[in-house]
This record gives structure tokens, sequence and C-alpha cells, in this order.
């Protein structure tokens, strides 16, 4: 009887631990309605957007400005990514947009730059100065490719 008590709390701590979790998670990562009126929800095309999703982040400075609100293809196949940004914060129109990596594994998240331009950009604007996402694979197999030329240009023939 007292085994069964002590499994049934158990049980329900747990249950209420995940359930406390999942709420928090939630609250976090809560993302506003898009086009709403403290929102600025600007575009940028890239040519690859691997491992970036609805719901990424958008960085400036390191700080979580906004988030990755859509992403489309337009006629020319590149990619669209909308992204909603907190209205408050002004950016110029020749802002660069980039998709960065969280350490070498972790997620994708745009991060703006801002430029030196006076005017500024306005709710359905269009960011020109874009940088894709770094793909890991790509990389490694460039720093693999770089390995074996140094390995030719220094290996000696045999005599």
């Amino acid at each position: 009887m007292r085994q069964e008590i002590r499994e049934i709390i158990i049980g329900a701590a747990t249950v209420a631990l995940v359930f406390g979790t999942m709420v928090g998670m939630n609250t976090r990562y809560q993302i506003s309605e898009a086009g709403a009126d403290d929102d600025l929800v600007i575009r940028a095309k890239f040519n690859k957007v691997d491992g970036l999703g609805e719901g990424s982040e958008v960085r400036l400075g390191g700080i979580r400005i906004g988030y990755v609100s859509a992403m489309s293809l337009d006629d020319k196949y590149s990619a669209v990514v909308t992204f909603t940004i907190d209205k408050s914060i002004p950016l110029p129109t020749d802002t660069s947009v980039a998709i960065q990596t969280d350490g070498l594994f972790g997620s994708k998240f745009v991060v703006l730059e801002p430029g030196a331009e006076e005017a500024l950009l306005k709710s359905g604007g269009e960011l020109n100065f874009t940088q894709d996402a770094v793909v890991v694979s790509d990389l490694l197999d460039l720093i693999i490719s770089e390995g074996h030329v140094a390995r030719g240009e220094d290996a000696k023939p045999p005599q």
C-alpha cells in the first residue's frame, strides 16, 4: 500500500514537471502575431538557408530582436526569408543580414548588421546585402581538400 502511494506521488510529480516544462517553453518561445502594430516585417533573399526555419531567432548585437516568420521560394528559386522584428529598433536601409550557427553544430539564426544610411527600413522592405548559411559539411570538405593540397605540395618523391 505504501509503495503504491509513493509510485502515485512520483508519477504525479513527473507529469507536473513535464507539463510545467512544456508551459515554460511555450511561454519562452511564444511568437507574436506577424504584422502587429509594434512589429516591422522585412524580407531578404538568399541562395542557401540550410538549417534555418520559421521561428528561428533574429539577432542584433547578440540580442534577440525578432524571429523568422515565413520562408518561401521566389520565381528564380531564391529563398525568401521574411522576419518580424520590434519596430522600436531603427534599421538603416543598407543593413546587412547573414545566417549564422550557434556554435559548431547549434541552431541557425539570422544576424543583422546595421549600415550607415540615414534612411530607415519600413515594414515590407527588403534587405539586399545578404550572406548565405554555411553548411558544416561543406566547410569540412573545404578543410579536407586544403589538407590534401598542402600534403601534395609538401610530399617528397621516394628516393
